[in-house]
C-alpha cells in the first residue's frame, strides 16, 4: 500500500537520502499531471482498512505515526510549501495515487497556489490558573482561615467575581489580537479552544487557539506584532507555535469562507483508500504531544 504525506509541486531535487517517514522508510516522490505526491509503501497487515481502525485506537502507534508523518513533512516545508494530507492517508498502489492526483487536480492546484510562499504560525492565549483567583475559587478551601461562615461565602463570592472578571478581560484582549493578527495574515483560522485535560499541568485556561497563514517575508513583522503583546495583561500568556506547513488551510479557497473553522475528513472505501485527500492537522498535533 501506498501511505502519503502531501502533495506539492515538482521538487527542485531529490528527497534527501537520510529522509525517513512512516515505518522507517524512506519516502519518494510520484509526479503525475504536474503535481508530485510524497509517499512511502506501507505493509496492509498495518495499514489495511481492519487493520487501520484497529491501530488508531492505539494511542501509542498514533504517536509514533504523527511523528514519523510530521518529521516528513517539516522535510518537505523547508524546500517547497507542502499541502499535507491527513495522518493515514493510504491507497492501494501507485495507480491509486494517480487517479487522486488526477480527478482532485484542480482542487488541488487551487489550494498550492493559496500557501505558496506562505508558513502556518499558530498562537493561543492562555489565563493563568490563578489570575484573578481562580485557582482559589475552584479550590474547596479558600486561603486563610475565615472567622465565620459568612465570611467564608463572602470570600467564595469575591474569588468568583475575580475569576469571572480575569476571564472578561482575558476574552477581550483575545478578540482584539486576533482581529490585529488576522488583519496582518492572509487567512485566519479560529480552533476550538484546547480541552485543560490536554493541557500542561497549571497552563491555566486556553482563551484563542488561532492558526495565520503569514508570508515567509513578514514572518518577522508578524512575530513582533505578537512581541509587542507580552506582559501587557497580567494573568495572560501568549504562546506561539511554528512555522509550519498550511495545515488549517488545506480547504478549497474556492469553497470556503477564510473566517470559517476548518473541520474536515477524509473519508474512506473498503480498500483503505480515501477517496478525497484533506487536512492533516491531527498529525501536527500528535506530534506535539497534544
Amino acid at each position: 500500500m501506498r501511505y502519503v504525506y502531501a502533495v506539492c509541486r515538482p521538487l527542485p531535487g531529490p528527497l534527501h537520502a537520510d529522509l525517513t517517514g512512516v515505518g522507517g522508510t524512506p519516502p519518494r516522490q510520484l509526479a503525475h499531471e504536474g503535481l508530485v505526491a510524497v509517499l512511502s509503501p506501507v505493509p496492509a497487515r498495518d495499514f489495511g482498512l481492519e487493520p487501520l481502525r484497529a491501530h488508531l485506537e492505539d494511542l501509542d502507534w498514533l504517536a509514533e505515526t504523527a511523528r514519523a508523518h510530521q518529521h516528513v513533512i517539516g522535510a518537505l516545508a523547508a524546500v517547497t510549501c507542502p499541502l499535507p494530507l491527513r495522518l493515514a492517508t493510504v491507497f492501494r498502489d501507485d495507480s491509486g495515487v494517480r487517479a487522486m492526483l488526477e480527478s482532485e487536480n484542480a482542487r488541488l492546484r487551487r489550494i498550492l497556489d493559496r500557501i505558496d510562499g506562505h508558513v502556518e504560525w499558530g498562537v493561543k492565549v492562555w489565563l493563568h490558573a490563578d489570575a484573578g483567583g481562580l485557582a482559589s475559587a475552584g479550590s474547596s478551601r479558600p486561603r486563610g482561615a475565615p472567622a465565620s461562615g459568612r465570611d467564608y461565602l463572602r470570600r467564595r463570592r469575591e474569588q468568583r467575581t475575580a475569576g469571572e472578571e480575569a476571564a472578561a478581560r482575558a476574552e477581550v484582549f483575545a478578540r482584539r489580537l486576533h482581529a490585529e493578527l488576522a488583519r496582518s495574515a492572509a487567512a485566519s483560522r479560529q480552533h476550538p479552544p484546547q480541552s485543560p485535560a490536554l493541557a500542561d499541568a497549571g497552563g491555566g485556561l486556553n482563551i484563542l487557539n488561532t492558526a495565520y497563514l503569514v508570508p515567509r517575508s513578514e514572518a518577522e513583522e508578524f512575530l513582533e506584532r505578537i512581541g509587542r503583546t507580552e506582559g501587557s495583561q497580567p494573568g495572560l500568556r501568549v504562546e506561539v507555535t511554528g512555522p509550519w506547513a498550511a495545515y488549517s488551510f488545506t480547504d478549497d479557497p474556492a469553497s470556503t469562507d477564510e473566517s470559517a473553522s476548518t473541520d474536515e475528513s477524509g473519508s474512506k472505501d473498503d480498500s483503505g483508500s480515501t477517496d478525497r485527500p484533506a487536512a492533516g492537522g491531527g498529525a501536527r498535533k500528535g506530534a506535539e504531544g497534544g
